[in-house]
C-alpha cells in the first residue's frame, strides 16, 4: 500500500514501517474504484472530438484508469454525457442508465448536456439531462477542453474517496431504483409526472366545461 493509505492516528512501529501499513476497507474500496472507471463508449455531439481528444496520446486518461471505454452499458461505470441531448435521444440514454450496474456515475460534458446551451429555447432538446438522470459532475463549456474533462474525471475521482460502504445505495436492501423511460410522442413526457400532467389536464377541461368561463372568454372575445 502507498503512504497515502496510511491512518495518522495509528502509529506503527519504525521496524514495521516498510511492511506493514494500516488503513480503512473503505478506503482500500475507494482507491481500487476510483483507479479503473470504465467509461461508455458513447458521444452525442461536438463535445464527443472533446472527449476522444482527451483519450489520445497528448492528455492519455488512462494516467487515472479511465481508458477502457466499454461498448455495453452492462461493463460500464460511467456514463458520459458528451453533447447536445435531443428529445429523441433521452429515452435512449435513460435505457442505457437503467443497464449499467451499480455503481454507476454520471458526468454532464458541457453546456448542452448541463442546460441545454445554446440549442436550450430549441422545440427539440432537453434542457438538461439531469431532469432525467442523476448527474454526479457538471463540466462547463462549449464545448469543454480536454482538461476541462480531465479536472471534471478527477472531480468524481475525488467524491468517490469520500463515500462509504455502509451509505452507498447499492449495498442497502431492496433493488436499485429503475427510471423510468420517457414516452416521446408530440412532446416528451415523463413517467414521473404523470399524474400532475392529468391533474393539469382535468383542470383545463373544468374550466372549458364551466359555464362562466365560457361566457367570460365570450366576452373577452368580444
Amino acid at each position: 500500500m502507498g503512504e497515502d493509505l496510511n491512518k495518522p492516528e495509528y502509529e506503527i512501529p519504525p521496524e514495521l514501517k516498510s511492511s506493514v501499513s494500516i488503513t480503512t476497507l473503505d478506503r482500500i474500496y475507494n482507491w481500487s474504484r476510483r483507479s479503473s472507471v470504465w467509461p461508455m463508449m458513447f458521444g452525442l455531439a461536438c463535445c464527443a472530438i472533446e472527449m476522444i481528444c482527451a483519450a489520445a496520446s497528448r492528455y492519455d486518461i488512462a494516467r487515472f484508469g479511465m481508458e477502457v471505454m466499454r461498448p455495453s452499458p452492462r461493463q460500464s461505470d460511467l456514463m458520459l454525457v458528451s453533447g447536445t441531448v435531443t428529445k429523441k435521444m433521452m429515452p435512449l440514454i435513460v435505457r442505457l442508465f437503467n443497464q449499467m450496474p451499480e455503481p454507476k456515475y454520471v458526468i454532464a460534458m458541457g453546456a448542452c448536456a448541463s442546460g441545454g446551451g445554446p440549442f436550450k429555447e430549441g422545440y427539440n432538446v432537453i434542457s438538461g439531462v439531469d431532469n432525467y438522470i442523476p448527474v454526479d459532475v457538471y463540466i462547463p463549456g462549449c464545448p469543454p477542453t480536454p482538461q476541462a474533462l480531465m479536472n471534471g474525471l478527477i472531480t468524481l475521482q475525488k467524491k468517490i474517496d469520500t463515500q462509504s460502504i455502509r451509505e452507498v445505495r447499492w449495498y442497502k436492501k431492496g433493488a436499485s431504483e429503475t427510471i423510468p423511460v420517457p414516452v416521446l410522442g408530440p412532446d416528451i413526457m415523463d413517467p414521473r409526472e404523470y399524474d400532475l400532467i392529468r391533474q393539469y389536464t382535468n383542470q383545463k377541461l373544468q374550466n372549458i366545461d364551466d359555464p362562466a368561463a365560457q361566457v367570460a372568454r365570450q366576452e373577452k372575445g368580444s
